[in-house]
């Protein structure tokens, strides 16, 4: 049995502003990509950057936008494109769950401003559309068709039994309750969400989520679910391996001990822990990373670019 790996990280988009208005000789000159490049060279690591399309005007006015990025970097973004993935996420970080009651103009529109501008400053050789993995996972019905239409053969989905709505806001986090109401679409429902981020265990899914019954038989190998109404592949691509909720290389190792035996083993992280102004900041974040690669390596897993899943 050949185990695998792969490895995403989503709400990218601070790294591209930094490379656009630091504009260094080269594009692994900007400390996040310098991370990702000596994380390749040392372990043959690869990953996909799931982009957000713009700032969001949480952390101020400052807006930047794909746009904005500048296309001096196209051709070393072209010679690293074996291994350095870009793909669609979502247009902006806020609101949380932008797509579980989603239209499929919004989505389509999304992915393809996004798509586009990759195109213009990375090549089509950088951009993915085969695996999708959108901001906070559920994708509403008509989403998913979007996607389809987009060329995406497998979607990040969540699992586990539906739970109808209780009409209790309160039984929702942060104030969730609207994003399932405003909208809302009749595959919206909530569940309870595994995760080692307990404030979120009670979410909110949509038309991408699968019964746990399927998830057994897909979670640790390389098969997955094809939705019989859009035909959308649908698999849990992480298995709670996100390195941004464990604060230490040995808590890290501890979960990945628990699936050192799987075939298929998803990991991810988020961008902003990496920036030291980030109010969630974590200054390990490199060592984790590296504490990974290293990891599966002497645990026989091979990495993958996530859509060398797709049949």
């Amino acid at each position: 049995m050949e185990k695998v790996t792969f490895f995403y990280i989503d709400d990218v988009i601070w790294s591209f502003r930094d490379l656009t208005r630091i504009h260094p000789n080269s594009m692994f000159d900007i400390p996040f990509f310098k991370m990702l490049q000596k994380a390749h060279n040392d372990y043959g690591f690869k990953v996909q950057l799931n982009l957000f399309y713009r700032t969001d005007f949480f952390y101020g006015d400052d807006e930047f936008t794909l746009s904005d990025v500048t296309a001096d970097y196209k051709k070393e973004w072209e010679e690293n494109s074996d291994w350095l993935k870009l793909a669609f996420h979502a247009k902006q970080e806020f609101p949380d769950y932008p797509y579980v009651n989603a239209t499929y103009e919004t989505v389509k529109n999304n992915f393809d401003a996004i798509k586009n501008e990759i195109y213009r400053f990375a090549g089509e050789k950088s951009f993915t559309c085969k695996v999708c993995c959108n901001h906070w996972l559920p994708m509403s019905k008509a989403g998913c068709q979007a996607l389809v239409d987009s060329g995406v053969k497998l979607l990040a989905a969540t699992y586990g039994d539906k739970v109808p709505y209780n009409g209790d806001p309160n039984s929702l986090p942060y104030g969730h309750a609207m994003r399932l109401l405003n909208n809302r679409q009749p595959e919206t429902a909530t569940f309870s969400r595994m995760t080692a981020d307990v404030a979120i265990s009670n979410s909110i899914c949509s038309h991408n989520h699968i019964p746990q019954s399927i998830v057994e038989q897909t979670l640790t190998n390389k098969s997955y679910y094809v939705d019989p109404e859009t035909g959308i592949g649908l698999k849990k691509l992480c298995q709670g391996v996100v390195t941004n909720l464990y604060k230490t290389c040995e808590e890290l190792i501890e979960k990945m001990e628990t699936q050192k035996d799987y075939e298929f083993l998803g990991a991810a992280t988020h961008e902003q822990y990496f920036y030291s102004d980030y109010l969630a900041y974590q200054p390990n974040y490199a060592e984790k990373l590296y504490c990974y690669c290293d990891w599966v390596l002497k645990n026989g897993f091979k990495f993958i670019n996530c859509e060398d899943l797709i049949d």
